[in-house]
C-alpha cells in the first residue's frame, strides 16, 4: 500500500499518528481520529495514516488485541496494514502525533528542518488531564486489559485534539 494512495493531500488538515510498529497504538489513533473526523463531516479535508518508525510489521495487519479492543468500543480497524514512516512525508504533513518520548526523539532527528520538527507532538500533550503521564504505554508485550486500557487513553487523547483543531478546519471549510 503506497503513501500517495492512501492519502489526501488536498485536505486542509494532514495528520499521521507514529508509534514504534505500526500494529498497535497508532493504528488505534487513526481509528478513533477518522471516526471523529467522519462524525463532524470533515472527511474531505482532513486526512489521516498512521504509521511506525520501524519496519518489523510492513504489510501486517493490526495486532489481534488492537482490533478487540477497538472493536469492544465499537470501532472497526480491519481494513489497516502496517507502514513504516518516510521523512520525504513531513512535507505533506501538518502534525506528526507520537505515543512515547522514544518515537519523538526518533521523528525529530528525521525531520530535516526546524519546520518539520515543530511537527512532532506528543499525543499526551494535546489532553490536559493526561498530559503529565507523557508517554502512552506499549502494550505489544501485555495483555488484552491494557490494549483496553491504552484504547481509552488514547481516545481521550484524541478527543482532546480534535477539539484544538476543529475551530482550524471550520474556519479553513466556511
Amino acid at each position: 500500500m503506497s503513501f500517495d494512495r492512501t492519502f489526501d493531500e488536498s485536505a486542509l488538515f494532514r495528520i499521521c499518528f507514529v508509534c514504534t510498529g505500526n500494529i498497535c497504538r497508532s493504528p488505534m489513533a487513526e481509528t478513533i481520529f477518522k471516526a471523529l473526523v467522519k462524525r463532524a463531516g470533515f472527511e474531505k479535508v482532513v486526512a489521516v495514516i498512521s504509521a511506525g518508525t520501524g519496519d518489523w510489521h510492513v504489510g501486517e495487519p493490526s495486532d489481534d488485541r488492537t482490533l478487540a479492543a477497538l472493536a469492544g468500543h465499537g470501532y472497526n480497524g480491519s481494513g489497516h496494514r502496517a507502514r513504516q514512516f518516510d521523512p520525504a512525508w513531513f512535507a505533506n504533513l501538518d502534525l506528526v502525533v507520537v505515543f512515547d518520548r522514544s518515537q519523538e526523539r526518533i521523528l525529530k532527528a528525521w525531520a530535516s528542518s526546524e519546520q518539520d520538527s515543530s511537527k512532532v507532538q506528543l499525543l499526551l500533550s494535546f489532553d490536559s488531564e493526561q498530559s503529565a503521564l507523557m508517554d502512552v504505554p506499549d502494550p505489544y508485550y501485555s495483555d488484552a486489559a491494557l490494549f483496553d486500557q491504552v484504547l481509552v487513553m488514547i481516545e481521550k487523547a484524541c478527543a482532546a485534539l480534535f477539539r484544538q483543531i476543529k475551530p482550524g478546519i471550520r474556519q479553513g471549510v466556511a
